[in-house]
């Protein structure tokens, strides 16, 4: 939130008031979500008092998730890179297959949608306030997530629906109702609303709300360094509370354009613009990195031992823990259920090819980006967060806006940019994602739809107003909410994506991916995969494939 300078202004105190009632909304959502904590203790030979874990469920489950899943499907991630990069590059895809969307416009449109302010702010907040440390445990989370998204966005597909008119409808909403089918029509409606109800909200703060206010941080620091280049104080407007609202208004016009008014050219050419400034940022990354070279070394090895030794952090190794894998899934949305909406639309016979094609996106975004970024903050590391370890700050994307600073000066300004950027196509993007959620709750029409637009473009000039630490604790919340309903629906469904996995494996060892899986006799299938399974154990024993 922009520091006020005014005093006894009427906005500023319209703000004071906004801020403080979300914050008890805020405060009452944590608790919900949050609220319930586990404790694993170790035990002999470990001293009395030492757990294993001893924090929220939620966060747990998608920890354990994650792991079961890399365990279940035999490392997936990690095995098989070669059949990935076959997938990204079309090998096995033809015009015929249904869909609309190639794999790899499906994997760069994704990538393009989660590398931004996750990246940039996201990671800012992280090492603020769980240290180098964080870093470590971000890293982990994005590769074990890398499984989760695998079993999601093959799902997305699997159970996707394609209309009269070549439109392709999938993801949670979809295979959700699948899952939980068993227990009854009522609790299956229930659940799936109650996941709508996270994911819309998500899109609304996370989606609305994170960016807006992280976009105006980031210019009131390209402000700030422009007045530091200049000597001058021009931009010292940026830092009132009536340039934020100012701001969220242009904002919100903008966005209203494209989702309100149905500008489809600005979206158009804001997806254009986008994996140029993902490419521009990641270059800068790589320039810092390649100035401290030598310092490397150093800088690993803050995050290694700051993963295990997080003194003067709430809740000690396990609150670093929890910082790493809150901000990793923020950043690459794995087990949120978003990606499955997009991923759906690809061009495929073979639903699990999605999934190997998914596999990239966590590793991509937070493996390799969130790294950089966490390695330029941790080469600068300004005063500020140093003063932020383990209480955080309220402008993280301006305290890597300074890291870079130190190295490229005047970079702050082409990061605004950059930002805003990321922000405007993530808004729009996460606008679909919330609007699918809202047709299932209220129904779809013209009316509708716009109600909810139009408060998507209210929240953005909220956000512009109220203090970071209220909004990433309310979109967590969401977020995880979204993560515990969502991965339940891919456990109860993993044998499938399985199965899938299983005959996908087979057909290309027998040179057969180009032929309808749906048409290969079932015996000559199940045949297929016994010899296949016989030199390649990937899994449990083959199950008889059931459509």
């Amino acid at each position: 939130m922009a520091e006020v300078e005014e005093t006894g202004n009427g906005l500023q105190g319209v703000a004071d008031t906004i801020d403080e009632w979300f914050g008890e909304i805020t405060g009452f959502f944590v608790n919900l979500i949050f609220g319930t904590n586990v404790e694993i203790p170790l035990g002999a030979p470990f001293p009395e008092g030492t757990t294993l874990w001893d924090g929220p469920l939620v966060v747990l489950w998608a920890i354990v998730a994650a792991i079961g899943f890399t365990i279940y499907f035999g490392f997936v991630q990690f095995r098989t890179a070669p059949v990935t990069f076959e997938i990204v590059r079309g090998k096995w895809t033809t015009e015929d297959d249904p869909g609309e969307v190639t794999h790899f416009q499906a994997l760069t449109a994704a990538v393009s949608g989660t590398v931004g302010l996750g990246n940039i702010a996201g990671v800012a907040a992280a090492v603020s306030l769980g240290g180098p440390g964080a870093t470590f445990w971000m890293i982990l989370a994005g590769l074990f997530g890398m499984c989760t998204k695998f079993v999601e966005c093959t799902l997305g597909v699997k159970y996707r629906h394609i209309d009269e008119n070549g439109i392709v409808h999938g993801g949670p909403f979809k295979y959700l109702p699948v899952a939980f089918r068993k227990l009854g029509r009522l609790p299956v409606l229930i659940i799936t609303g109650v996941f709508a109800i996270s994911i819309m909200l998500f899109g609304i703060i996370g989606g609305g709300m994170f960016q807006a206010n992280q976009t105006y941080g980031a210019i009131e620091s390209a402000g700030s360094t422009l007045d530091e280049m200049t000597g001058t104080s021009a931009f010292a407007f940026l830092g009132t509370d009536t340039s934020a609202f100012i701001f969220g208004l242009i904002f919100a016009g903008l966005v209203a354009l494209v989702i309100i008014g149905g500008i489809r050219r600005i979206g158009s050419a804001t997806a254009k613009i986008v994996p140029t400034m993902a490419g521009i940022y990641v270059l800068a990354c790589l320039i810092v990195i390649a100035v401290n070279i030598t310092n490397i070394g150093d800088a690993f090895g803050a995050i290694i031992s700051g993963a295990f030794t997080a003194e003067g952090i709430t809740g000690g190794v396990i609150g670093v823990i929890i910082i790493g894998v809150q901000r990793a899934a923020f950043s690459n949305e794995a087990g949120i259920g978003s990606a499955p909406i997009a991923h759906s639309a690809v061009k495929t016979r073979r639903p699990v090819s999605e999934g190997f094609n998914a596999i990239l996106e966590p590793f991509i975004d937070t493996v390799v980006v969130c790294t950089m970024t966490a390695l330029v903050i941790i080469f600068a590391w300004p005063a500020d967060y140093e003063e932020a370890i383990g209480v955080g700050h309220d402008n993280p994307v301006g305290l890597t806006a300074a890291s870079f600073e130190t190295f490229l000066p005047g970079f702050s300004v082409v990061l605004a940019i950059c930002v805003a950027l990321f922000a405007f196509s993530t808004l729009i993007t996460w606008s679909y994602y919330g609007i699918q959620a809202w047709r299932y709750l209220v129904g779809m029409s013209k009316t509708k739809d716009t109600i909810f637009r139009s408060i998507i473009c209210v929240m953005i000039v909220i956000g512009c107003m109220v203090s970071f630490g209220n909004i990433i604790d309310f979109a967590d919340s969401a977020l995880f909410l979204c993560i515990f309903i969502n991965v339940v629906g891919c456990v109860i469904l993993a044998p499938k994506v399985k199965e899938e996995m299983k005959q996908y494996l087979a057909d290309r060892a027998a040179g057969r991916l180009f032929e309808d899986p749906n048409e290969l006799p079932s015996d000559t299938r199940e045949m297929a995969i016994l010899e296949f399974l016989q030199d390649k154990p990937y899994g449990t024993s083959f199950e008889k494939r059931r459509d």
